[in-house]
Parts: structure tokens; sequence; C-alpha cells
């Protein structure tokens, strides 16, 4: 059987050689997925397909390769957006605001930044509150727009995607990237065309000219278009499939560990669940009963019986690689019903209670298949948890808009820091923290980071947050994913830990 797991310096050696093959109008890349990107928005969601697919069309100030690393700093002369305008200091200065202002999901990211100037055309300076020893790490996600389109097109707000706001941008773009945007019928065919203008092509290796993706929610049908040659990449083939697939001529399997954490999130802020038959009460308040949810999940069962084994069990909410993992912390709580039980019983709950449990169904590998699992799991120790498994499209709103008791979410880190996983997760105001969750040292500690250069001083912060939050428990971490790609033969896609898709590094052989 076949298997890829490529290095950086394979993946670049094979990209140098075939650098000089010239694009013909043949080359087109046809793919697939379970989920759609949420908006063309590039603003509006910070979820990881959303990135990819806007990444293809918009450029960041900063970014990486797909090793995650080689930075780009230079606000180059001479680009263009799709439309023939120019990119200019203002198109960063007007996008950066965006980006800080109304329902953009990238405030946290970038509120450091207090003011920004204007040099000249092709210099901008950003003032921030205090030293970011991780501000080159923020912003390679924050794409640029052009400001007089958005203006144009009445779009100089970020579209508000929880309340299902629909604008200009959402289905339409304009960036300085190496694809256009052809045509977007979300969930349905989304068609982008190389970017002939585009300065990086004497850079990089990439020889596509036309992309289409078709989301395709069921697994099978997903395979099954990879086997019969009608999609020539899968971004996230089922796990049980990967035998069959490697064993198919003509196609192959990339696997890398993926930095991306799954867990379930409990509201402990809530006086009363919504959807308990506890009244009066919140039982997830008390931290008993959160380490006891802990307690009852099997990791090792999930990543054997549900994972096909491509997992790592954890106990922290943020993978290795990433500032602020340790061993320590990343060990998973013991797997226990005894004690589950028990803290159960401690807590005044000797019966258990019911609660709903949230999950999407087109999100993360099996990510439904793990609710369910955790619902027999948890209701051996008496909690009875009722599963609502949607479209992420559904679900995300839930946990933005804090509507939920009980949720599965997964979490990837761009920054490479703990910073990010705080300011959105833990911080009692982070946009993404639908638990509740609000400690003020770990608040405190939140805020500290994102000045501190001392790197000793620095991580001895993250290091105390780290631990509060796992004592406290708000959340029940289940594992760290291990991601699979199905891939033709005829093509040298290089996989990324952070699952994104990156055209430009892309060849026909």
């Amino acid at each position: 059987m076949k298997h890829r797991s490529l290095t950086g310096a394979s993946a670049l050696a094979l990209a140098a050689a075939l650098a000089a093959a010239p694009a013909s109008a043949e080359n087109v890349l046809r793919w697939t997925s379970q989920g759609d990107a949420l908006t063309m928005d590039p603003h509006a969601q910070n979820e990881g397909p959303t990135i990819s697919m806007n990444g293809q069309i918009y450029e960041s100030l900063v970014t990486r390769d797909y090793n995650l690393e080689g930075w780009t700093f230079t606000l180059r002369q001479g680009v263009k957006f799709h439309d023939g305008s120019d990119f200019t200091a203002e198109d960063v200065a007007f996008s950066f605001r965006r980006a800080q202002s109304g329902a953009s999901d990238y405030k946290e990211q970038i509120k450091s930044i207090k003011d920004i100037e204007i040099i000249d055309d092709h210099t901008v300076r950003f003032v921030t509150d205090g030293p970011n020893p991780i501000l080159p790490n923020e912003i390679t996600s924050l794409f640029i727009m052009d400001s007089g389109w958005a203006k144009a097109n009445n779009v100089e707000m970020p579209q508000d995607y929880a309340a299902k706001e629909e604008t200009f941008a959402v289905r339409n773009a304009n960036g300085t990237g190496p694809y256009r945007l052809a045509s977007r019928a979300p969930d349905e065919l989304t068609v982008m065309e190389r970017n002939g203008e585009w300065w990086g092509w004497s850079e990089f290796p990439g020889n596509i000219d036309k992309i289409e993706y078709r989301p395709i929610k069921n697994a099978a049908t997903r395979v099954a278009a990879l086997l019969s040659g009608e999609v020539d990449f899968v971004l996230d083939p089922p796990l049980q499939d990967l035998p069959r697939i490697e064993s198919t001529e003509g196609l192959g399997v990339s696997t890398v560990a993926q930095m991306r954490s799954i867990f379930f999130g409990m509201d402990v802020g809530s006086p009363e669940l919504r959807s308990s038959d506890v009244k009066g009460k919140n039982p997830f308040a008390d931290p008993k009963v959160r380490l006891a949810v802990n307690h009852a999940l099997d990791k090792e069962a999930i990543k054997r019986v549900v994972m096909e084994g491509l997992s790592f069990p954890t106990g922290m909410i943020t993978p290795p690689g990433v500032r602020g993992n340790t061993p320590a912390n990343d060990s998973p709580y013991e797997f226990n019903p005894d004690a589950a039980k028990a803290l159960l019983t401690e807590a005044g709950y000797p019966d258990g209670f019911s609660v709903t449990l949230d999950c999407p169904n087109d999100r993360y590998n099996n990510d439904e298949k793990i609710c369910q699992a955790a619902v027999g799991m948890l209701a051996r120790i008496g909690i009875k948890a009722n599963l609502e498994a949607v479209s992420k499209s559904q679900h995300f709103p839930k946990i933005q808009n804090r509507q939920t008791d009980f949720y599965l979410l997964g979490w990837g880190v761009p920054t490479l820091d703990s910073h990010y996983v705080f300011a959105y997760l833990i911080d009692g105001e982070g946009s993404w923290n639908a638990t509740g969750y609000s400690n003020p040292r770990v608040n405190e500690i939140t805020d500290l980071i994102a000045t501190e250069m001392g790197e000793e001083k620095r991580d001895a912060l993250v290091a105390e947050a780290w631990d509060i939050v796992k004592a406290e428990a708000p959340y029940a971490p289940v594992h760290h994913q291990v991601i699979a790609w199905g891939i033709s033969d005829g093509f040298q896609i290089p996989i990324g830990a952070d699952d994104s898709f990156r055209p430009r590094f892309v060849v026909k052989k």
C-alpha cells in the first residue's frame, strides 16, 4: 500500500524540479471536503476552511508556507487587486480597521494595535499599546481588501455572520492573491481561476489554472468521487477508508499531526442551563461536575474505535508545537467512571442530570461519531446527553451567540502561541468562549503575555494560566487530530499541519 508523509525537504525538492513546467489550459484541480467556506467576507469568520478558501483570493501582510515557517514582511510595489486597482497602504489601514470593527471575528487577534499611520503609498506604521512579541504571528490570516471596492459595494463593515447577514462580500471577492473568484454557489460549487498578474508566480511552483471545489457532505460519496476520478483531491476522507484509498492504483494518502485540538465546552457561567432537567441552578457551575465529565471520557477508546488510531488523547485544548503546551498539561485526565460518579454525588447529583449536547456533523474528523461515543460514556455516570448534530453553519452561531449548554468544538492555533487560545476561548470576553468561564488571574495573564517580551517570564505566566485552567476544567479536552488527505498521483499537493490547502504550491505532474 502507498503512503505519503511529506517532509519539507522532499516536498520543496520536487516542487523545485517541477517549477519550470509550464501551466496549460488543461491544468484543472477538482477537489472536495465535507463542508464549504462559511463566507467570502475575509473578516467575518475566523474558521479554518473559510480562511483557507479566502487565502486563495486574498493575501495577508505576513504569511507562512505549508511547513508553517518562512515570513514575508515586505509591502510590495506594483501589486494589483483582481479588478486592476493598485494595492496601497490605504488598503492595509482600511483592512485592519475593518477587522477591528463591528462583527469581525478577528478583533481579539489585533486588539493591541491602537493606531495605524499611513506614511506613504507603500509604508504603513502600526502603533500598539505596548511591546507585542507575537504581532507577526497574529496577522498571518488578516487578509487585505481593496478599500475602494469595499466602499463602492457598501461592505466597509464586516458581515455579521452570527446574525445571518447577507452582504456583497459574502459571495464576491476582490483580492490580490493567486486566484480570482470566478463563481460562487455556496454548498454547491466554487470556481477559481489563475490570476496571471499575481506577483508570486516566479517564486512558487504552482501550475494550476483552474480550481473547482464541490463540498460533499456524505463521507461515502466523497470517497466514491475520488475513486472514480470525479475529483482529484479529498481533504477529509473518512479515516476508515484510508486503506482502501491507499490500495487503489493512481491514488495515495498523506498524513500529518494537525495543530488542532478537539474538546467539549460546558456553560459554567449561566445561573441555569437551558436544556437541563435541573432547575434553579447550573450543574456545570460546580468544578466537581466538570471534572466528572473529564473522568467519564474514555479517550483511548475514542482513538481506537472512532478515530482509527489517528488521534492523540490530551488534557489541554492546545496541541504540541504551540507555545504553552507541556507534557504535564497535555497528559489526559484519568479515565475513571467510579471517580466521576463520586464527584457527581459530592456535587449533589447522585442520579445525574440531562443536558443537550450540540455537535457539528461536517467540520472535524468524525465529529458526530465522537459526540455519539461521548453520549454513551456520560450515560454510564448518569449524565443523559441528548445529542443535536447539525451543520457547522448552524452550530457555530450557537457558540458565538452563547446559546449552548454543552458543545463540541475544535481549535487550531495559527499563531503557534497560547495567547490565541486564551484570547478567544478562555478570557471572560473571548468571542468563542461560550463556557462563560472567567478567572480574574487568567484574564490578567492573557493581557500580560500580549506585551511581555521576556521569554522566561512570559513562559512562566503561560504555564500558570494553563495550570489554573486544567484545575478548574471549563473544557473537557478529547484529542489532537491527525489529518489525512486523499490525493491523485497526478498531483503534488503538500500537506500542512494546519489542514489548509495552498494551491500556489500545487503542481499537476
